[in-house]
């Protein structure tokens, strides 16, 4: 072996030496690691920020699943620093599940600056799943029974199947970063309550370009949200009156639900008049699911279509008026007038929410009944 190579051979092993010593700097190995599933922030009624985290606790023999740590801190580093004084490992950010934010926290316009450490520190996942708390975190947190999963992964599960149904929305850190910053769109997190003692998952927050709180959508709300923004890409369920039956004692057989077998929505984007117009047309051929008054297929079914087309076309006008009334753009109008009036978007793009409440969107509805089911 000529000198040369022996060089090229003796630099290739000291290169080896060192990626390994730099990959290896910040290892954690996990008998060392707290790794928390859910990191919830809150403020009390004085407006300090306190920071929950709750730790896993393996062994079969343990009477506890979850450790509990609440602290007050300025800033979430902060926050990390006294949680690792009150566990058993230090803060492993990689496995985490949820991040629960308070209601009362999001009232303020600046809280997403608290999340910044998870964007600048490699070491922590972008993955976990916002969700918004309606009530002090502490209820829940701490809320104990032996029939219901741990906390994170019950609402990991919740978020999962009801987004799948589009009755709410899936919504990571780091998507929630691309809304913040993307001003053809506002922001939009899955949110949970109690209602005695059991935690409800239904339908979305909606925020304003600053993450401010705005309003909330119930679950068919909901739906009729992910149809505009084109995210209904599964079959999805709405429940509605139908005007002229009546309602018999305590049940309400005025009712009819349907799901859908086919939605297409098209946004056709222009400018007139010194507003924006937005013509949104959704179509949809369904199937009866249930009804609940008499109906015979073969004589009602036009008169029927009818009657869910304009109901329908009723709820999503209502949804419409509630985004151009909040001045908010869950929908994402904004890319869409970005696309087609560039120089028109621009003007208007640092006040959008005011642009979308002065815009004139309309939304056509096209309604096929595919299928009634085996019974006539």
């Amino acid at each position: 072996m000529n000198n040369r190579l022996r060089k090229l051979v003796g630099f290739l092993w000291i290169a080896a030496a060192v990626a390994l010593v730099q990959g290896c700097y910040d290892r954690l190995d996990l008998e060392e690691a707290s790794s928390p599933f859910l990191v919830g922030y809150d403020l009390d009624t004085d407006n300090n920020m306190l920071v929950y985290v709750t730790n896993p606790i393996f062994g079969k023999h343990r009477g506890k699943k979850m450790q509990k740590i609440v602290v007050e801190a300025n800033t979430s580093r902060e926050a990390r620093e006294q949680e690792d004084a009150r566990s058993a490992g230090a803060y492993h950010g990689r496995k985490l599940q949820i991040v629960l934010i308070g209601k009362r926290m999001l009232q303020h316009a600046d809280w997403f600056r608290m999340m910044d450490v998870y964007f600048r520190d490699s070491r922590n996942t972008l993955t976990p799943s916002v969700v918004v708390y309606n009530g002090p975190l502490s209820d829940i947190i701490y809320l104990d029974k032996k029939e219901q999963p741990m906390l994170p992964m019950l609402l990991r599960g919740m978020i999962d199947a009801k987004s799948a149904r589009s009755e709410t929305v899936r919504t990571t850190l780091q998507e929630l970063h691309r809304q913040l910053y993307e001003k053809g769109v506002t922001p939009y997190i899955s949110e949970a309550y109690l209602d005695h003692d059991d935690i409800v998952l239904q339908g979305m927050a909606l925020l304003d370009h600053k993450g401010k709180y705005v309003v909330s959508l119930n679950g068919q709300e909901t739906v009729l949200m992910q149809i505009l923004q084109k995210e209904a890409k599964k079959s999805v369920s709405l429940t509605i009156p139908i005007p002229g039956e009546s309602k018999r004692g305590p049940f309400y057989t005025d009712r009819l639900s349907l799901s859908t077998q086919k939605v297409n929505t098209n946004i056709v984007t222009s400018y007139a008049g010194g507003r924006f117009h937005f013509d949104i047309r959704v179509d949809m051929r369904v199937a009866l699911t249930e009804i609940l008054f008499p109906y015979h297929a073969q004589d009602q079914q036009k008169q029927l279509e009818s009657s869910i087309t304009s109901q329908v076309q009723k709820q999503f006008d209502d949804l419409v008026r509630k985004i151009k009334q909040y001045r908010i753009d869950p929908i994402g109008l904004g890319l869409y007038a970005r696309a087609a009036e560039y120089k028109r978007f621009k003007n208007v793009e640092d006040h959008w929410g005011e642009a979308v409440a002065e815009a004139d969107i309309r939304v056509t509805v096209s309604l096929e009944i595919g299928s009634s089911g085996p019974v006539k």
